[in-house]
């Protein structure tokens, strides 16, 4: 006589599985329960997190400063899935070795007061530019890659901010000592630092020696945000939706420069040949700045321009 079968042991119950955010996640929704009960178990130290963000944010700092020669086939092709994503045709590509020698190829794009009217109560006839589109897009998509963040376990209370007062600015040994929110420590030592080193640092003064121009975006300089995201995304501090749409920007970081889209033409930048940066005295988070020696440029590009 044969044993009857065994039934097998219970399993435990499971988080459920974590499906693409498309929307704003609660902290009482059971997705985001699911995602700090798996951030309890076996999660990294604060430390330890703190640690892996700096590593991403060099890496990104260091896109940000590169000269390497644009990756110009995968530039156009991220580009190329924007436009497709706003329902707009392939563009044509027309790249320029600078900045001012895009300037002529730029008569007719939109300006920042240009998308300021698409959204006041009385807008232009007919359809917004693609530059409208994409920065629309691009604000729901920054917002929606952030929504949800859940902060790493800790084993004291965090900090509280004070009454009407902004979170203090803290050495990153202090601010885990003192249980900032990691949140509020990304923000300050992640996407700030970046963008003191990135924006302040290089693309705004290479964008005010040129005067007023149209909008547009700055490619591996725009690693300054791109940045912040992919910390939270590669640590595991957000729910993992929006990543076809976050990859072309990540991409398009990686592989080129500045650029302009118009509507049926999308002007694109080489990198720069030559950034000469510092560090600066007394930062917390790496953060550089272009060096000021008297008679040789900061940044130069390949066709001679220079500042």
């Amino acid at each position: 006589m044969t044993a009857p079968a065994r039934r097998p042991a219970a399993l435990p119950p499971q988080p459920p599985s974590l499906p693409p955010h498309t929307g704003s996640l609660s902290p009482h929704h059971p997705w985001s329960a699911a995602l700090s009960r798996q951030l309890g178990r076996h999660a990294p130290r604060r430390p330890d997190y703190w640690r892996q963000a700096a590593e991403i944010r060099q890496e990104w700092q260091e896109i940000g400063l590169s000269t390497d020669p644009a990756d110009r086939s995968a530039a156009e092709e991220a580009i190329a899935s924007i436009y497709a994503r706003h329902r707009r045709a392939r563009p044509e590509f027309h790249w320029v070795e600078s900045p001012p020698a895009a300037l002529p190829c730029l008569a007719g794009f939109p300006t920042h007061e240009t998308l300021r009217s698409w959204v006041d109560t009385r807008r232009p006839p007919g359809h917004p530019p693609i530059a409208s589109d994409i920065a629309a897009g691009l604000s729901r998509l920054r917002s929606e890659l952030a929504e949800g963040f859940v902060e790493p376990a800790t084993d004291r209370p965090l900090m509280k901010r004070p009454k009407n007062k902004p979170w203090p600015s803290l050495p990153p040994p202090e601010a885990l000592d003192a249980s900032l929110p990691f949140q509020e420590l990304l923000r300050q030592g992640v996407r700030d630092a970046l963008f003191r080193s990135l924006a302040d640092g290089v693309y705004l003064p290479i964008r005010a020696a040129l005067g007023p121009i149209p909008v547009g975006w700055y490619g591996h300089q725009d690693a300054a945000w791109v940045g912040h995201l992919d910390v939270l995304r590669r640590l595991g501090l957000v729910p993992g939706g929006q990543r076809a749409s976050f990859d072309a920007w990540v991409t398009l970081a990686r592989a080129g420069g500045w650029w302009w889209p118009g509507e049926h033409v999308c002007v694109l930048v080489e990198r720069p040949a030559v950034i000469r940066v510092e560090p600066v005295p007394g930062s917390w988070h790496g953060e550089i700045r272009l060096r000021r020696d008297p008679g040789i440029p900061a940044v130069e590009y390949r066709d001679g321009w220079a500042i």
